[in-house]
């Protein structure tokens, strides 16, 4: 992973509010995030996580765990403290969560000071989606088997054993059909009709959809079975080193949660489960947001996120940062 930074000619280092957003290492690139990224930098000084395409690791690299994923979460957290708000959208949720509940727990002494999270899987048996249906009607074992595959040899990460991204791809697109078939038929009716500005509009974002990475098998297997199968963080079940993940422990870190109503990766009532979570973080400190007629990447791209979403997270982290 590498750590990267945004400002803008408006804003002056160490003047504006420091924010770490850590993107998802789903499938995609950070560059899906584009739009979030382009929305913070008006008024925040912006670094974000960009994930390394795991074909592109050597395996002399070795393998990377949910856990690795954790630590370094931790380790940005330390390296941009103090004063560090934390974004996270999708699902390094849960991450997020386990490495402040972790660094809260062990005193350290620079902590986030607001986390806010966007839809994600803090308790995925919560309204389920067709993703958590997949994973919870398959065994450990048939993803082990049938959607774990070898990077090819002309890669540096050759033999590197990897969920590709093209499953994903592939997944997501197969969740709901009719929408891109109407996308693709809407975007040759622009072009038909001369409206280029809608038609770059969708040339944009498919160029980032379709633009897939390969997930580590490791990382991968772990997340579907402590996330999506044993639900081990809302079940206080959750291990990350032999450490005990407590979100009781976190007092110091203002949380927001939000989520979009019309959310068909990440159920409602999924990420605001944090709250039932982190407990010891007082009233006043924490809210909800459930973002109307919103879908999954709506909530941090588009209109919905620059006009309705965006302001709730730049006036939270103004208040408790």
């Amino acid at each position: 992973c590498k750590l990267v930074r945004f400002t803008s000619g408006t804003v002056r280092a160490g003047k504006a509010p420091k924010v770490l957003v850590v993107a998802p290492r789903s499938g995609h690139h950070a560059t899906l995030l584009r739009d979030t990224v382009r929305t913070l930098i008006a008024e925040h000084e912006v670094w974000i996580t960009d994930w390394v395409d795991a074909r592109m690791v050597p395996m002399a690299a070795g393998p990377f765990h949910l856990a690795d994923y954790v630590d370094y979460v931790c380790e940005f957290v330390r390296f941009l403290s103090p004063g560090v708000n934390v974004i996270s959208v999708c699902q390094p949720t849960v991450p997020v969560l386990c490495a402040i509940a972790l660094m809260a727990e062990a005193g350290e002494p620079h902590q986030p000071r607001t986390m806010v999270m966007m839809g994600g899987p803090i308790d995925a048996r919560k309204s389920p989606t067709a993703v958590n249906n997949l994973a919870m009607t398959r065994p450990y074992s048939w993803f082990e088997r049938n959607v774990i595959q070898r990077v090819p040899v002309k890669y540096p990460g050759y033999t590197r054993r990897v969920y590709p991204g093209f499953l994903q791809h592939m997944g997501f697109v197969a969740m709901n059909p009719d929408r891109h078939l109407n996308a693709h038929w809407d975007y040759f009716n622009h072009l038909v009709a001369g409206d280029d500005d809608s038609a770059d509009r969708h040339r944009e974002f498919y160029d980032e959809y379709n633009a897939v990475i390969d997930l580590p098998a490791e990382y991968y297997l772990d997340t579907v079975k402590a996330v999506f199968q044993d639900f081990a963080l809302p079940k206080g079940r959750m291990f990350i080193r032999d450490r005990l993940v407590r979100p009781t422990a976190i007092r110091d870190t203002a949380l927001l949660t939000i989520e979009g109503e019309l959310d068909d990766i990440s159920g409602n009532g999924q990420t605001e489960a944090a709250h039932l979570l982190c407990l010891n973080i007082d009233k006043s400190r924490r809210e909800h947001f459930l973002a109307p007629k919103v879908g999954h990447y709506g909530i941090f791209s588009g209109r919905r996120w620059r006009e309705m979403i965006y302001p709730k997270v730049r006036d939270f982290i103004k208040t408790h940062a």
